[in-house]
């Protein structure tokens, strides 16, 4: 935006700010947004690294623990109203953030629901349409209001027919500087581009791009979405404007893709002494979405599992959750995503927002809430005698605080192993059912053996 002010007044309990300012487009608007005083972003300030680059806080220190919802057709093809509707659900799953894509054409809506692109090229000049990121920007302004983050995805790249795929440079440059500069105002991550593996001359490709928007701009959360089990972020460690590295563990269901993520690249970096970058596990399996391998619906179960993996084989930051029909914004029933075969029939976006496992994602953030989250680190050697060395599925994941006061165990369904700590009174020891979101003072089968073959979370505070 250029030469933009904004006053910031208190009205009736509502923190109201007014932004003036000449668009990058060329048109001279007003736009007016609110955000309720208890949103966080008022409360605590806008978001930044911590200290110890594990993890977002606000500016007052208060930690900010990541919960984004996956919609990625959501803000081009809902209406208003039906916007409104998903953003007060998933506000109160407890939801901290929504993660879409900001640009059309995409395969899943070549089209946003008028029919409109975001831009078309005329003599190889880029134009933006201007009603295209209107709306857009009216879905970024309801998550402002909803007191969320909004995650958007700025240029697509995974084959032919992504804006990132086909444009050259100059024009991917372009479109996501304007979008850029057009929604910084508002509380966002960034994502620079989807599904990109980001080696190779794709990363040279890429680091280009991304030095050239965000090098120079300060103060903004930036990460990119790479290609499913890769970890490209070796070669990355110098692109500082890159301040969050973001991976795609994937809808795969067999023993290889559940041992990359609790045991492959992920639980290296979090076996680091010194972390550079918060790491945010962007796409987990979605539930109701097929395993690559079973061609069955991945379960709450499968969910749950990848969920908290991710957030004890590093140190936790946060994740997304996905439903399979409502990340492609479905209206009729019966159907698979456009373009995606072999995802699975869908449901329609208003019945996925009812999947258990996006209930079970609030008690997950409570569960961690409940804890020194920021300080937990992956303790792997606290298990022994580990039933994954068979089945990999039942990985026990450990973390702990530096100082040994709580630990967190998650045990998968059916899972064995040993857990090496010394507990002297039992009272220290608790258990959570991750899916009804209960406490358990007690296992009926031993002091650290999972009340039943069910999943569980142990904590041990000495």
């Amino acid at each position: 935006m250029i030469g933009a002010r904004k006053l910031s007044l208190a009205m009736g309990g509502v923190g109201l700010i007014l932004v003036l300012g000449l668009r990058s487009a060329g048109s001279t608007e007003t736009v007016l947004t609110e955000q309720s005083v208890e949103s966080p972003f008022v409360r605590h300030g806008k978001l930044r690294i911590a200290n110890s680059g594990t993890y977002l806080e606000h500016t007052d220190g208060t930690p900010f623990f990541f919960l984004a919802d996956t919609v990625w057709c959501g803000p081009a093809l809902s209406t208003a109203e039906d916007w409104r509707y998903y953003l007060a659900d998933r506000k109160k799953k407890g939801f901290t953030a929504i993660q879409f894509n900001a640009i059309c054409p995409w395969r899943a809506a070549p089209t946003d629901r008028e029919g409109r692109t975001a831009y078309r090229l005329e003599d190889g000049k880029l134009l933006v349409n201007e009603d295209y990121f209107r709306q857009l920007e009216e879905r970024i302004a309801a998550i402002q209001q909803a007191g969320l983050l909004a995650v958007p995805v700025l240029v697509w790249a995974h084959k032919k027919g992504d804006a990132g795929f086909d444009l050259s440079d100059e024009h991917v440059i372009q479109l996501i500087r304007y979008q850029v500069e057009r929604y910084e105002k508002y509380p966002c991550l960034f994502i620079l581009a989807g599904d990109a593996r980001y080696t190779g001359t794709e990363r040279a490709r890429w680091q280009r791009i991304g030095r050239a928007v965000f090098a120079s701009r300060k103060g903004l959360l930036v990460t990119t979405h790479p290609t499913g089990m890769n970890f490209p972020w070796k070669d990355w460690e110098n692109e500082s404007w890159l301040n969050i590295w973001g991976y795609q563990s994937g809808h795969g269901d067999d023993g290889k893709t559940w041992e990359w993520l609790h045991s492959g690249p992920p639980a290296a970096y979090g076996r680091r002494s010194e972390f550079s970058r918060p790491l945010i596990n962007l796409e987990p399996p979605y539930e109701g979405h097929n395993g690559y391998q079973s061609r069955k619906p991945h379960t709450a179960e499968n969910v749950r599992r990848a969920a908290y993996w991710s957030l004890l084989v590093a140190p936790p930051a946060g994740l997304t959750y996905g439903a399979h029909g409502l990340w492609s914004w479905q209206t009729e029933s019966g159907k698979e995503p456009r373009d995606h075969p072999g995802s699975g029939v869908a449901r329609t976006w208003k019945e996925a927002l009812e999947f258990p496992g996006a209930t079970q994602m609030g008690y997950l953030r409570r569960f961690f809430e409940s804890l020194p989250w920021t300080q937990l680190r992956p303790a792997p050697d606290f298990i022994q005698q580990q039933s994954a060395a068979q089945d990999p599925s039942t990985f026990v994941a450990c973390a702990r605080t530096p100082d040994g006061q709580v630990t967190v165990v998650y045990f998968p369904p059916k899972a064995q192993a040993q857990v090496r700590l010394h507990v002297s009174d039992p009272k220290q020891v608790r258990w959570y059912n991750p899916r009804e979101g209960t406490w358990l003072e007690n296992s009926p089968r031993g002091l650290l053996v999972p009340p039943d073959e069910l999943d569980w979370l142990l904590v041990v505070k000495t």
